[in-house]
């Protein structure tokens, strides 16, 4: 979609609001969703340890959707929710290397209820880019407050973050905030719905707990499973879901005080398998896969196996006739439900905006609705820099699971995926394959296209340019994107895919860290390359933190890549590079 086609879209779905094509009485928006924690990692579902009072209140007086999935990491399924539109469609497969941000001629959720007169604000973590035109501020939403990256102290995020007394990007500048992350984002929630005063309001809110970066929580959380033989990390992991849980409890105590509730879809839904699931980092040190509970499904965060994508999903909205108790069991995912919130607040998508996923309404209100018609959705986990066809997938229906063109398991008689009956029920299988290789052509068809990071922009000037974006070739492996790995210095390069938005003079300037850092460099020669137009070199003075280059480019793409040289021959690449337009057309 080219960007005119996007704002006649965004001009249409206004309109139909100027012509009363939507209700006066129209419903408030809020959308929770947790970060890393699994289908079993609440209390109602079974988990033996973790008392969940507030996330068990929404289960049991909402909609619950038991066959509900989303994809296997962060980045994708946060792709996939904001769009209605399968991730790898979007161009977000990945999270990182560039690979994690949505495409700007993609329409959000943000700029569809922004434009239909709701107030829109984000709080938490954003993972779908962090400068123009990716960053929640240019996508629709009218108050964001978010941190950088996928992660608390991850390499886009603010330097020196520890989920304590931390910056974060306060639209567009960043400033200190106080607290305890998740209880900062659930605190700037309840500003913003009491701001939004009588006006209707969509609100998403996406906690970065309880990710593993960099894991912390108060005390007093921890000290809750005192008792329990098992880790300190996995004592931090649950005190983090739990804290989520205290937050969630003073969110409905408030939206009751304020007469909102009834009259709010609160829906509350994680982003990808537990953290903690079995199979999910086998070798890390945080747990051992008998310590954890995952409902007994296989698999945990990045498994296409279900218990990588299969989510809890609660929707509570009393004053919409969502009766409490209800409980869905077709199949859903989360690309379902941007159509599923514009159809209960009786918004008409713009003409010509297509979504993968459909309006749930009828099955939310009617779950034994025998006209809902059978379903074949796809979840893959890529996480490389160019999809390949087949890697890590599961063809869904009601029924079945398909697995790698390989693998076939009866959900109904085998939920833990234990058994392949490909052997069995090869017609199944067929069927399912046929469907992927129609699903693959259509959904691949701007796999090879690179979103680029924009230097130059007027609406943004200047920017950083970080190693969580770097794409190979990289030596090295896997670019450093979190603050743990740059403080390793570890020895790496990469390329940054950018767009100039504007042509004239640029400053860049190299650095490890980034300036407020104050770090000095250890190398003794600076190189830059930027392709086709300048190639590079100057010394280092002695107990310099950066080194400036300045370099005419005109409109349009290209790649930058950086050299730090040091004396014993160790080369990096320069982690962190400020880019401003100095002036010119």
């Amino acid at each position: 979609m080219d960007m005119q086609k996007f704002g006649c879209l965004l001009m249409a779905c206004a309109a139909s609001l100027a012509a009363g094509e939507i209700r006066t009485e129209r419903p408030n928006v809020i959308l929770i969703m947790t970060d890393d924690q699994g289908y079993g990692e609440i209390a109602a579902h079974g988990h033996p340890h973790l008392k969940t009072p507030n996330m068990d209140r929404l289960r049991r007086e909402g909609v619950r959707l038991e066959n509900f999935h989303v994809d296997p990491t962060c980045s994708p399924t946060r792709s996939a929710l904001m769009t209605g539109r399968y991730s790898g469609r979007v161009g977000v497969w990945h999270t990182i290397m560039g690979r994690n941000m949505l495409r700007e001629d993609e329409t959000t959720a943000g700029q569809l209820f922004r434009a239909a007169g709701y107030r829109t604000g984000v709080f938490g973590k954003w993972h779908l880019g962090d400068t123009y035109p990716y960053a929640p501020r240019f996508r629709g939403f009218d108050d964001a407050i978010v941190h950088g990256g996928g992660g608390v102290g991850q390499t886009p995020d603010f330097w020196g973050n520890d989920y304590f007394e931390d910056h974060y990007n306060d639209n567009g500048s960043w400033r200190p905030f106080q607290g305890y992350c998740t209880d900062v984002w659930f605190r700037e929630a309840l500003r913003f719905i009491r701001e939004s005063r009588d006006e209707p309001f969509f609100l998403y809110l996406p906690t970065n707990a309880a990710h593993q970066t960099r894991s912390h929580v108060a005390e007093r959380y921890r000290a809750r499973f005192a008792d329990v033989d098992t880790s300190e990390a996995l004592k931090t992991y649950w005190g983090m879901i739990e804290n989520i849980d205290d937050n969630l409890g003073v969110l409905l105590d408030r939206l009751e005080h304020w007469k909102k509730l009834d009259n709010t879809i609160v829906v509350f839904m994680g982003d990808n398998g537990s953290t903690m699931g079995q199979g999910a980092y086998p070798k890390n040190q945080q747990a051992t896969w008998s310590e954890t509970f995952n409902a007994g499904m296989r698999g945990g965060k990045g498994s296409h196996y279900d218990g990588g994508h299969r989510l809890f999903c609660f929707v509570h909205h009393p004053a919409g006739g969502l009766a409490s108790g209800r409980e869905v069991r077709r199949l859903a995912a989360h690309f379902d439900l941007l159509p599923t919130l514009l159809d209960l607040c009786g918004i008409k998508p713009p003409e010509g905006l297509e979504f993968d996923g459909t309006s749930l309404t009828p099955l939310l209100k009617k779950p034994d609705d025998k006209t809902w018609p059978e379903r074949t959705l796809v979840v893959e986990n890529q996480r490389v820099i160019d999809p390949v066809k087949w890697r890590n997938t599961s063809i869904m229906t009601d029924r079945w699971r398909f697995i790698d063109n390989k693998e076939l398991y009866d959900m109904a008689a085998d939920p833990g995926q234990a058994h392949n009956v490909i052997k069995e029920h090869p017609e199944v299988a067929a069927k399912l394959s046929d469907f992927y290789e129609g699903w693959w052509k259509d959904v691949s068809r701007r796999h090879a296209e690179t979103t680029p990071l924009y230097i130059g922009a007027e609406q943004e000037n200047p920017v950083q340019l970080n190693a969580h974006d770097w794409m190979p070739p990289s030596e090295g492996g896997t670019p450093p994107w979190n603050q743990p790995h740059i403080l390793r210095r570890p020895v790496g390069n990469g390329t940054w895919h950018v767009q100039a938005a504007r042509a004239g003079s640029y400053a860049l300037t190299l650095r490890e860290r980034p300036a407020a850092s104050d770090f000095p460099l250890t190398a003794t020669t600076a190189k830059l390359r930027i392709t086709g137009m300048a190639d590079l070199s100057q010394p280092i003075p002695e107990g310099a933190t950066g080194v400036r280059f300045e370099v005419e480019l005109p409109v349009g793409r290209t790649q930058i890549k950086t050299w730090l040289d040091g004396k014993d021959g160790v080369s990096r690449g320069a982690y962190f590079v400020e880019v401003e337009h100095l002036g010119g057309r």
